[in-house]
């Protein structure tokens, strides 16, 4: 009698609200989206807490890195079609770095990722978890990982992967638009793509395509201020980071809460960067982190008896997120201490404690920095300039320079 064998079909599509069906290239591609630290993704929201300013924005970093790769297969026929020799083997790993650039987020990871870890970013913990899963496949991420870390020796692959005009910025733009609703973030990724050249091993745009790279960095600087840097958005991550912050100082100070096993654990102790990055437990425990260990933890402390602890996740749950001041200067001194002072008597707490509820910081709007790896311009008779230089467009001069605001948040009952 015959024995049937059945081999599982990798040869997947995904339907995509962004692109329209998207297909997984390569069985290892596939082999790496099905992983237990990749399907993490899809419970951590792309944009925090944005979703209470803009109910659409729910979409996850599972469907951006999906969305980012599927640029990248275009990308790279794009290079090819202008006679650049791409190996099959360098497709695979520059797709794969592009697929993993964000594994390593954790939930809310713009609000928290100095407060559940301390001194260690997001792209640590990506570059920890992809030397994993390269010892989980027998090494054969080792590409995907020189090229990530910018050691490959073609350069411009890395490019692709991580700078100013990389695969993240084109997909997250036009997909957080998209679930936003903010149409100014709108750009034309095909077009931008179309355009790309490699010269002196570097990713140039060729001059035609200038003017889709200017909207391109408008874009992004509007998409700043009405979405990543929303001041009610600012309220609700700054919220989040209190939550934290109290939580651990309670933690730590010997106060047992609520917490699911991962949580406990970084809530329980302060780890050095070094502590981490050395112990392999605390990694593997992290990708047990994401957006409903802290939604559960926020739900349940609600009912603390710390009245700090209580009042901010009671005022998280119901939305009465701080009020926000934006201003080009700091803040007086003398409103922040007399905002301090009706904390302390309203509330019946301490000073110390009234700076949960009154407190002072600044936000950054940088959508393009000449000089860190810059965006070049591939000009009709040869040369290469930058974006900054090339475009006649006088308020790209201005979108080039840092934008720093101040901020002061506290709760509305203060008012």
């Amino acid at each position: 009698m015959q024995r049937l064998t059945y081999t599982l079909n990798k040869k997947k599509i995904i339907n995509d609200p962004v692109y329209g069906f998207i297909s997984i290239p390569t069985e290892l591609v596939f082999d790496l989206i099905e992983h237990p630290y990749f399907q993490r993704l899809r419970y951590i929201k792309q944009l925090g807490m944005t979703h209470l300013v803009y109910p659409g924005a729910l979409h996850t970093r599972f469907h951006h890195a999906l969305g980012a790769m599927h640029l990248m297969k275009m990308t790279i026929e794009t290079l090819r079609s202008k006679g650049h020799a791409i190996s099959a083997e360098e497709e695979e790993a520059v797709t794969i770095a592009i697929l993993l650039h964000d594994i390593g987020h954790g939930p809310f990871s713009h609000a928290l990722e100095n407060t559940i870890v301390k001194e260690i970013s997001h792209e640590d913990i990506s570059a920890l978890l992809m030397n994993n899963l390269n010892e989980q496949f027998n090494g054969r991420l080792a590409m995907a990982i020189n090229i990530f870390n910018n050691t490959y020796p073609r350069r411009f692959l890395h490019e692709l992967v991580s700078s100013q005009l990389d695969m993240d910025r084109l997909d997250y733009l036009n997909r957080d638009s998209f679930f936003t609703g903010v149409s100014e973030g709108i750009i034309s990724s095909d077009r931008i793509i179309k355009m790309l050249n490699v010269k002196d091993d570097h990713i140039v745009i060729e001059e035609k395509g200038i003017y889709s790279v200017e909207k391109f960095i408008i874009a992004r600087r509007l998409m700043y201020w009405q979405v990543y840097l929303h001041k009610t958005v600012i309220a609700a991550e700054q919220l989040l980071v209190k939550i934290l912050e109290r939580s651990r100082e309670l933690a730590l100070n010997g106060k047992k809460l609520f917490a699911t096993p991962a949580l406990d654990h970084f809530l329980t102790q302060t780890l050095s960067r070094e502590e981490f990055m050395k112990g392999t437990n605390h990694l593997e425990i992290f990708t047990g982190l994401d957006d409903t260990d802290i939604l559960s933890a926020v739900k349940v402390w609600a009912l603390n008896d710390d009245f700090v602890l209580a009042k901010l996740c009671s005022d998280f749950v119901h939305r009465k997120l701080f009020h926000v001041d934006i201003t080009n200067e700091p803040a007086d001194e003398h409103v922040v201490a007399g905002l301090v002072q009706k904390a302390v008597k309203k509330y019946g707490i301490t000073t110390s404690e009234a700076s949960y509820f009154v407190f002072t910081d600044s936000i950054r709007n940088n959508a393009y920095r000449p000089g860190d790896g810059n965006i070049r311009i591939l000009m009709k008779d040869g040369t290469i300039k930058d974006i900054a230089a090339a475009s006649d467009n006088s308020n790209l001069e201005a979108l080039v320079k840092t934008v720093k605001k101040y901020i002061l948040c506290y709760s509305k009952d203060l008012v």
